[in-house]
């Protein structure tokens, strides 16, 4: 973390910009403070970098599950823009959940502490022991089994909501298949994904 000032928070970002050679919407920063000089006043803005978020969602989670008084670790890699945290705990059947809601609970805790500390939205998916990897691969066959029906009897097919990991997962496997194609519909947590059949 590195701090700039300005008179303002476009000065400020301009300046820690022109520095890090980052460009000002791509900067991940904190308005920290606001203080009178003796003839102006001055912004302070802190300026992080993608290491500072993985470590803060690190802290994050670790906190709540010690909340929960389970002992657990954690392991972070970047993968394409998402950060990816694999929780390993002492007790990782009550973290994954009845179908993975307590997961996807936590994921989406996560995401909105870091959103809110940064002020910038952030991939951040979770996995427990391989749970979301087992999942995909299950997703992934469903998948091309039910499009292989929609090929057949043309009628369109439409899952249960599910979370926009395992959308793309459904759109990805299904991306080159002849005769569908996939959509998502819905709002919020009742965003589906549709296997439509096309000429």
């Amino acid at each position: 973390m590195k701090q700039y000032t300005g008179k303002t928070v476009e000065e400020a970002l301009q300046a820690a910009s022109t520095e890090t050679g980052i460009e000002v919407d791509e900067l991940i920063y904190i308005v920290s403070d606001k203080k009178k000089g003796l003839f102006a006043k001055k912004i302070i803005v802190e300026v992080y970098d993608l290491a500072d978020v993985i470590r803060f969602a690190e802290d994050y989670i670790l906190g709540v599950v010690d909340a929960l008084e389970i002992e657990s670790t954690v392991n972070t890699k970047l993968d394409d823009q998402v950060i990816r945290i694999t929780i390993d705990s002492t007790h990782n059947p009550i973290l994954i959940g009845r179908n993975g809601k307590t997961l996807q609970a936590l994921n989406e805790l996560v995401k909105l502490a870091v959103s809110n500390h940064f002020h910038k939205r952030f991939r951040i998916l979770l996995d427990i022991n391989g749970y979301k990897d087992n999942k995909y691969s299950r997703l992934v066959r469903m998948a091309r089994r039910l499009g292989h029906d929609v090929q057949r009897t043309k009628t369109t097919y439409t899952f249960d909501p599910m979370p926009a990991d395992e959308r793309r997962a459904i759109h990805n496997a299904l991306n080159n298949m002849p005769n569908v194609r996939t959509e998502s519909i819905g709002e919020g947590t009742q965003r589906q994904v549709q296997i439509i059949y096309v000429e």
